[in-house]
């Protein structure tokens, strides 16, 4: 499945990684998604019925599906405007493993232990990885989004840039539909259709989650992430995991075997194992993978990486960068946290502030910035 998951990562530039929070730490502004008259996407919706019903889907569930969905402006502006900013592993750590991740990732393994036992001792794959997915995807569960998925879906479809694909979406969604898994009001995700506790999107539903409390449907959206939980587990089942196998460690003296990476330089080596690449095919990314495995690590009681990174073009190390932020802050710059990722919150910040002080504008954090805000 990593050409499907390969569709939402460009999605959500974002987070994407997925569920990541935004540049500077702070969560991206929530966007209202209100569907609005187009005539243009009426026709095509005309010309979509007989192709949904070519492949199983009843006119009952599309009637059903857009009582209430419609055209999104919103997901075409966010589609049309992802910005490609390239974070550094460093920074990719920063946001996806950091102690607090690690210390709720803890909380959230002692208290759905038994759950998550019990979806190991079926699919083999260990819990802290599973629990780590959580964590990366949806932030525990804090972030599963909200937007309508058949609204986005067809949207996107009906836009053209990628028809053929989000037209698999959206007929995947009303399987999902029609299935009786959920209603169409709680069939939501982020704007590109990723859904629920664990990011699934339709095709990934269909074809990987499970129903593993017993109710009778595979609810990946509610409250209780016990199928969301179960049906990763179950993706990376089906996708290879090897029980009892490593997937990642940081290359030190008495680690051996596997493939030896270091994505960044200076920084951290990996020893990445068979596993490493399962978790590539649910997001076919490396510091994907490597946060996945390295947050997995933590959460099961492993210490912080021995080998630092070393300070980025700026000249700053991350404690640097972090206390830059605070430095801004402090000074009436809304950086959006100290997290140590200077993202586009915190570039603006340094932006103003340099327009204020008669700087060049460069929103890029320096050294001698930083002496100059001390």
């Amino acid at each position: 499945m990593i050409t499907d998951r390969r569709w939402v990562l460009a999605g959500l530039a974002a987070t994407g990684l997925s569920a990541c929070a935004g540049g500077g730490g702070a969560p991206a502004t929530r966007t209202q998604y209100k569907a609005v008259p187009n005539a243009g996407f009426d026709a095509w919706l005309d010309g979509f019925r007989g192709r949904a019903a070519a492949n199983g889907v009843s006119s009952t569930t599309i009637d059903r599906a857009f009582r209430s969905a419609g055209y999104l402006p919103e997901v075409i502006e966010r589609d049309r405007n992802q910005t490609e900013f390239r974070r550094s592993l460093e920074d990719y750590f920063a946001l996806t493993a950091s102690d607090e991740k690690v210390a709720t990732g803890r909380q959230m393994m002692a208290r759905h232990n038994a759950t998550l036992s019990a979806i190991e001792s079926r699919y083999g794959v260990e819990k802290q990885i599973v629990v780590a997915i959580w964590g990366i995807e949806s932030q525990y569960g804090a972030r599963r989004g909200d937007v309508p998925v058949i609204s986005a879906a067809a949207t996107l479809a009906y836009d053209g840039r990628r028809r053929q694909l989000f037209e698999n979406q959206l007929i995947a969604a009303l399987k999902i539909l029609q299935a009786g898994d959920v209603s169409p009001e709680g069939l939501v995700g982020s704007w590109a259709g990723a859904m629920g506790h664990t990011q699934f999107i339709p095709t990934s539903y269909l074809a990987f989650a499970v129903d593993f409390n017993g109710d009778g449907r595979r609810d990946i959206w509610s409250d209780d992430p016990t199928d969301a939980l179960a049906s990763a587990a179950a993706y990376l089942d089906r996708n290879g995991w090897r029980y009892g196998q490593p997937w990642v460690v940081e290359a030190l003296p008495g680690t051996s075997g596997g493939s030896v990476i270091q994505p960044q330089r200076p920084g951290p080596s990996f020893r990445t194992y068979a596993n490493f690449n399962t978790i590539k095919t649910y997001n076919n990314s490396t510091n994907y993978a490597l946060a996945v495995g390295y947050l997995a690590n933590r959460i099961a009681g492993g210490g912080p990486l021995q080998t630092p990174f070393g300070p980025d073009a700026g000249g700053l190390t991350q404690a640097d960068r972090q206390e830059l932020q605070r430095r801004l802050t402090r000074a009436g710059y809304d950086t959006g946290g100290d997290d140590g990722v200077l993202g586009p919150k915190s570039q603006a910040a340094i932006s103003a502030y340099q327009a204020a002080n008669g700087l060049p504008v460069t929103g890029q954090g320096t050294a001698e910035l930083l002496a100059r805000l001390r």
